[in-house]
């Protein structure tokens, strides 16, 4: 972590991508330099789960563009979760979080479902904030921190403060280098491979119309359905409906399998494979056939949504 020195010197400056505008920020968590570190410092931190085994970052790695690489993650006592870990990469333009429709539209309201669900128990926080308030207050760089994110705070070290200090570093994960944007927006003409341009010109087209469910710098949910559709996947965890699911975003795709709000999807070919064959059982999807060749060519333009740092 950067020293309190910085920490309080520095102001937030948005170095933003092109294409991208300035995130929403809620006006009772505003930005700043020292909030964005101590987040990055608690996002990996297991202190803030129940029983201190479990951090943001088990199941939001940022090896893997912010998931976990499992078909459905596992909460701080073992239990199977009902959903994959969804990325949060450029989740601060997200229309709405979490895989269901649930009206939750800020980071922070968010969070408080993994911190607190009891079924089934993700972080365990419930009922253990005391205990993880103390293993916080335990670390004399927390102290410091927490003072310096928030300084008009008589009581700076809190579950709270936590909330609003990891909201403000997930704002900051975005992603904008990948190489389609050296192409889009730098003109490097050869970053992206022939066969990557081909799958660029079959996702954008009316003809098999990927972008209009995953438009916009993040490839996201179109607003005029706020980011969700009806899919019914190849294969559901038991338990779990067919229904109405966020267009999760497409950036650093590559790096996120499997797939789907269950997991039940293991490669980028299976994805577009399942779409080719329209969406399985109830799906309103209408993807016209596609050959082999165009198949690859529209992963490898996925493969080009990743950005390398």
């Amino acid at each position: 972590m950067p020293a309190l020195a910085a920490w309080v010197a520095a102001a937030w400056v948005w170095a933003l991508p092109p294409g991208f505008p300035a995130p929403v920020v809620p006006a009772d968590n505003p930005m700043s330099a020292a909030k964005v570190a101590l987040g990055e410092r608690l996002f990996s931190d297991p202190a803030l789960s129940g029983n201190g085994r479990l951090s943001c970052a088990t199941c939001h790695d940022p090896a893997r563009a912010f998931t976990d690489g499992l078909r459905t993650s596992r909460g701080a006592q073992g239990d199977r979760l009902p959903r994959n870990a969804p990325s949060l990469v450029n989740v601060a333009w997200a229309p709405a979080l979490g895989w269901l429709d649930e009206g939750v539209t800020t980071l922070e309201a968010q969070m408080r479902k993994p911190l607190f669900a009891t079924t089934p128990v993700e972080m365990g926080l419930a009922g253990h904030e005391a205990e993880a308030l103390t293993r916080l207050r335990a670390d004399a760089v927390y102290r410091t921190a927490f003072a310096a994110a928030f300084p008009d705070d008589p009581e700076p070290l809190s579950i709270d403060n936590a909330i609003k200090a990891i909201a403000a570093f997930e704002r900051t994960l975005f992603s904008r280098r990948s190489a389609f944007d050296r192409y889009v927006y730098e003109d490097e003409r050869d970053a992206l491979s022939p066969a990557a341009k081909r799958g660029m010109d079959l996702f954008f087209s009316k003809r098999v119309g990927c972008a209009e469910c995953h438009g916009g710098p993040s490839f996201a949910g179109p607003m005029r359905a706020v980011g969700f559709e009806t899919v019914a996947p190849l294969h559901t965890v038991t338990g779990v409906s067919p229904g109405r699911f966020k267009v999760p975003g497409l950036r650093n795709v590559a790096l996120t399998a499997p797939y789907m709000h269950d997991g039940s999807l293991p490669t980028l070919r299976a994805v577009v494979d399942f779409y080719n064959r329209g969406g399985g059982p109830g799906a309103e999807l209408a993807m016209p056939r596609m050959s082999a060749r165009e198949k690859g060519d529209l992963v490898a333009f996925l493969e080009a949504l990743t950005d390398e740092r």
